[in-house]
């Protein structure tokens, strides 16, 4: 196909056009550093209106299926050349295949193919055929198609990160006709007779290479939604399993839907999961049927699940312990301090501790609009929260328990921690160093120089939060000003500026994308409000971040148990060491309740 002259249609003209056709659901992802990535935060409702960033259409839909496939052929593996050659093979195959396709080239040489269906196709079925068509062509790049989460591709008229835009290799007019015309399921079933044995080739690949989820290093006994092992959320979520232990979409359906019945959820749970896009992966095993048979199919394999948990009693999960530790509290006061009149009165510490949140309040201006300073201020909360939660000003956690509560690294911590407790007039100091497996015991202090005006400020009312779960992937100055907005509804952009101490564009941006995800909206006088409705659980599970938290969860108990060992040779003085039982909670832990933050994973034993 010979390209048309783009000075007939506008990129704008394309992207309208085009984008909403060939997206498996109505969202977009933008590139916010020049096309190198493009990530989940930065996730936005599709709109016939051109970003301005290089920007691309996510490809799988809630249900785990496509409307099209988006054939990415990469001029960074092997040339122009190579991609020119691959484009003409892939051209002729569809000809003979009787398929109708788009072409578009980016700047750089790379070239894209779409195939537009007639009949949505489930994740399985499309990560197949590209990947068969990969064993014939170097250039194609198979990834998008397998990644049901965030397979993401640009489209006619998106920016591009070179400059210039996605351009048509035809007239936008044939393009349109094509999206709205698309191919049949005749074609589909053609292209995948003709790929026969090179699909055949990647299943059998399949059974050969050992299946590791994203987060292999997570313990399978770490249960973050009810008991369901870490396996089954990953199938549920990605859509993904070993292919030698379930020899179809079938049997990993049946899998997951047992997992969750063994958990303790409802039949309305799964349901609701599933419509939501927040398991996709477990919707595209039942993208088979027909739209008005996949809930009854649910409900037949629920049944079945059931049964066999009536007749394998031992598979039960039992009562939901989602907030029970077999552990006990830390002492969070010195020994010499124990049974002070300060910190013997809960009343009176709760109240000191909201004194120096005020006083929190009004040093906070004073740290930069760095991520040093915005790290800083979480640590602070983070240490605000612990103390809330165990009743008292004295707080001995160590740096790891800190660094799961606001999502850094516990180096990074420990760095901040120096930092603040060195600062004159500071608002925490170092009591205690630690020592075994005992954390640095530290003391909330108010500052003398606010101490008056943090005294007879109000109080603030609600909670103090370290950073909750969904906010590692939106980020700190989100967090920050989804915040203010909890404490303060119904602020103006130029307020939120003057209350986070957050310049106004990094206001602006995380406005956006609070927005993007339902988090707030902005009524008829422009003041932005919270949007209750939003659960920062579910959109926590939906991006997957419970993988992460999970993670470095594993990884300091690892460590843990290590600094024991150690301890336990190195060391004679019977006090260092505490109990075997005193050891990170996080264990049995299965799952925050909705308002939980990080902290409460890391600080908290619930009874």
């Amino acid at each position: 196909m010979s390209r048309e002259p783009s000075s007939t249609y506008s990129p704008a003209q394309a992207w309208a056009a085009l984008a909403p056709l060939l997206a498996g659901q109505p969202r977009v992802r933008l590139s916010r550093d020049a096309g190198k990535t493009y990530p989940q935060k930065h996730e936005r409702a599709l709109t016939e209106a051109l970003p301005t960033f290089p920007a691309a259409v996510r490809i799988f839909g809630k249900d785990g299926t496509c409307a099209a496939i988006f054939l990415d052929f990469d001029s960074s593996v092997a040339g122009v050349d190579w991609v020119e050659a691959d484009v003409r093979a892939v051209q002729t195959w569809l000809h003979n295949c009787g398929a109708r396709w788009i072409e578009d080239y980016s700047p750089n040489g790379g070239r894209h193919v779409y195939i537009p269906l007639e009949k949505r196709v489930t994740f399985s079925e499309a990560r197949d055929l590209v990947e068969a068509l990969g064993t014939r062509h170097r250039s194609l790049d198979k990834t998008p198609h397998q990644n049901l989460l965030h397979g993401c591709m640009r489209t006619p008229g998106s920016p591009h990160k070179h400059g210039g835009h996605q351009e048509l290799a035809m007239s936008l007019t044939m393009a349109y006709d094509i999206a709205r015309r698309p191919n049949g399921a005749g074609v589909w079933a053609t292209m995948n007779a003709d790929l026969e044995a090179e699909i055949g080739a990647v299943r059998a690949l399949r059974l050969e290479q050992s299946f590791t989820p994203a987060t292999s290093e997570a313990p399978s006994g770490l249960h973050l939604t009810g008991r369901m092992s870490r396996a089954m959320q990953q199938m549920a979520l990605t859509g993904l399993y070993d292919a030698n232990r379930y020899a179809s979409d079938s049997e990993a359906r049946q899998a997951v839907v047992t997992g969750a019945a063994a958990a303790g959820l409802e039949l309305t749970d799964v349901e609701r999961r599933m419509l939501q896009g927040t398991w996709p992966g477990l919707a595209s095993f039942y993208a088979r049927y027909a739209s008005r048979h996949r809930i009854p199919a649910l409900k037949r394999d629920w049944i079945k699940a059931v049964e066999y948990l009536r007749k394998n009693p031992g598979s039960k999960a039992g009562k939901n312990t989602a907030r029970i530790s077999p552990t006990s509290q830390p002492n969070t006061q010195p020994l010499g301090l124990q049974g002070n009149t300060v910190s013997s009165n809960p009343d009176a510490e709760h109240r000191f501790i909201r004194t120096w949140r005020n006083a929190l309040k009004l040093k906070e201006h004073g740290y930069a609009e760095s991520r040093t300073g915005l790290a800083r201020r979480m640590v602070l909360r983070a240490l605000g929260e612990a103390a809330h939660l165990t009743g008292s000003r004295f707080i001995e956690f160590g740096d790891r328990s800190i660094a799961v509560a606001t999502g850094l690294d516990h180096t990074t911590v420990g760095t901040h921690l120096r930092a603040l407790r060195a600062e004159n007039d500071p608002l925490v100091m170092l009591v205690e160093q630690g020592r075994g497996t005992k954390g640095d015991l530290y003391m909330l202090t108010v500052p003398e120089g606010v101490k008056t005006a943090a005294e007879d400020l109000s109080w603030r009312k609600g909670k103090i939060h370290a950073l909750r779960p969904v906010f590692r992937e939106l980020g700190l100055p989100a967090a920050f000003v989804y915040e203010a907005l909890e404490h303060s509804p119904g602020l103006t952009t130029a307020e939120l500026v003057q209350l986070t101490r957050l310049s106004r564009t990094a206001v602006s941006e995380s406005l956006e994308v609070l927005a993007a995800w339902d988090m707030v909206t902005r009524d008829k006088t422009r003041a932005w409000s919270v949007v209750a409705t939003t659960s920062l659980k579910e959109l926590a599970e939906h991006f997957g971040v419970m993988e992460a938290v999970a993670a470095q969860l594993h990884k300091y108990r690892i460590e843990r148990i290590l600094w024991k060992e150690w301890l336990s040779k190195n060391v004679n003085t019977v006090a260092e060491l505490f109990s075997p039982g005193e050891d990170y909670p996080w264990e049995a832990f299965e799952g925050p309740p909705d308002e939980w933050a990080l902290a409460d994973m890391a600080f908290t034993r619930a009874g």
